[in-house]
């Protein structure tokens, strides 16, 4: 049965109330009308939306189990075998490359008594075979063996669950749901933005995993906006344009970007290549009206910056198709946890997952060009410290945050329509998933 918002209960005991909740003399009360009707337009959430277990559930039901979800990258599993898993909380994923090269997903769950299956995060099998009672299941999920079970046993009908999986130019997309929304909306427009970048001829240069103590809903609220770039992000605002917004670009500004903006267009056009955001601020994403739960556009850097390192210069080969390394920074998203900044010598992936009320699981991923050699072609110490710093810089933030929201003190306060108008968009994105 599908669990609506206004069907979860907060049980309080006493006359305690936790809070940001509207006090009454029902002991149980309906916890999300209570909250929904707190819910102003152009206001942050209420602090129950980013620590209360029954509002994390819904979450999990209504968002992460209903849409598509980023679970790594093609070259992860470059040959049959090759294997990594997801955890989507409870939800254990093993995301395999088939003998046939289709890249297939299964629930980490043997069919016979529930043992997980894969043990390592990631690995190479022949065979997956479940630890307990050595159940053997082919790549495809398929039941090959089920030793010491009776002969009547049809094995055709105790195959791993299988979960959806969508690859694009070297991205794997899954989802939990029976039957998700349509995919090929995302292919159609990532595809022509993707292929010159060329993941899917990428390798992973380094991998690190962060545990943020956060709700997923504060990272996505972070990273939808630059209002804290000027203090928080010194490395970042040096290269990009999108920390100035309409109240303070100054019309010296205005020109380097309108100027970079023209250079970009005449130059890149021979390439195939084109600006696709043009403008002071963030490209605007969510687009709650349309449910649009991803975006890609490729964005000008400041002069004189050919890619996002820490100087500017370029720190590895050039990726895919580029014959250049003036090509500005190609910037893709996907709800509720996915987003990239790729550009001419190296790619840069994060993934969120949900771990709890509070908590998220991060990896940041880098990747350079499949026959880039480290030591040879390029240096970690080179390509990782600009969105490294970046990131450990939000993930403070993010802790911070959480534990100001959790605060009897706080109460939801106001977005500013100059630099949060993304992070406005992405509740209102939230809030009707959740209807």
């Amino acid at each position: 049965m599908k669990q609506s918002l206004h069907q979860v209960q907060l049980s309080r005991p006493g006359k305690r109330r936790a809070p940001g909740v509207i006090a009454s003399g029902d002991r149980d009360q309906t916890l999300g009308s209570e909250l929904l009707s707190q819910c102003r337009p152009g206001w942050t959430l209420p602090s129950l939306f980013y620590r209360s277990p029954e509002i994390y559930a819904l979450d999990l039901a209504r968002v992460w189990r209903t849409g598509w979800l980023f679970a790594g990258h093609s070259c992860d599993i470059p040959k049959p075998g090759d294997y990594f898993t997801v955890d989507v909380d409870a939800d254990c994923l093993i995301i395999i490359r088939a003998e046939d090269g289709t890249v297939q997903a299964h629930h980490n769950v043997c069919r016979h008594r529930g043992s997980i299956i894969c043990t390592e995060p990631s690995g190479h099998v022949g065979r997956l075979v479940c630890p307990y009672h050595q159940w053997t299941y082919r790549l495809d999920g398929s039941l090959a063996a089920c030793r010491g079970m009776q002969p009547e046993l049809d094995k055709s009908a105790f195959g791993l669950r299988s979960a959806h999986v969508e690859e694009v130019e070297g991205l794997i997309f899954v989802s939990l749901a029976a039957k998700p929304i349509p995919f090929q909306p995302a292919r159609d427009a990532l595809t022509p933005l993707l292929k010159p970048q060329g993941l899917a001829r990428a390798k992973i240069a380094k991998t690190v995993d962060y545990s943020v103590n956060a709700n997923w809903k504060l990272v996505w609220e972070n990273n939808r906006e630059c209002y804290h770039c000027n203090l928080n992000h010194p490395q970042y605002i040096k290269a990009n344009f999108d920390h100035y917004n309409a109240d303070d670009t100054t019309p010296r500004i205005r020109g380097q970007i309108t100027d970079v903006v023209a250079r970009s267009e005449e130059k890149w056009a021979a390439n195939g290549l084109e600006p696709t955001h043009k403008q002071t601020g963030m490209t605007v994403f969510p687009d709650a009206m349309n449910n649009i739960w991803f975006s890609a556009n490729r964005t000008p850097l400041v002069e004189g910056w050919v890619t996002e390192s820490m100087d500017g210069k370029q720190v590895a080969p050039l990726m895919g198709e580029y014959a250049d390394a003036d090509v500005g920074t190609l910037r893709i998203r996907a709800l509720p946890n996915f987003w990239n900044h790729s550009s001419c010598d190296h790619s840069v992936s994060t993934r969120l997952l949900p771990a709890g009320p509070e908590k998220t699981l991060v990896r940041v991923s880098w990747l350079v060009a499949e026959n880039a050699i480290e030591g040879r072609d390029y240096e970690l110490s080179s390509v990782m410290p600009f969105w490294q710093l970046t990131s450990e810089q939000d993930w403070l933030i993010c802790a911070r945050q959480q534990k100001g929201v959790s605060s009897s003190a706080y109460s939801p306060g106001p977005y500013s329509t100059f630099k949060e108008y993304n992070v406005d968009g992405f509740v209102r994105w939230y809030l009707q998933k959740l209807q």
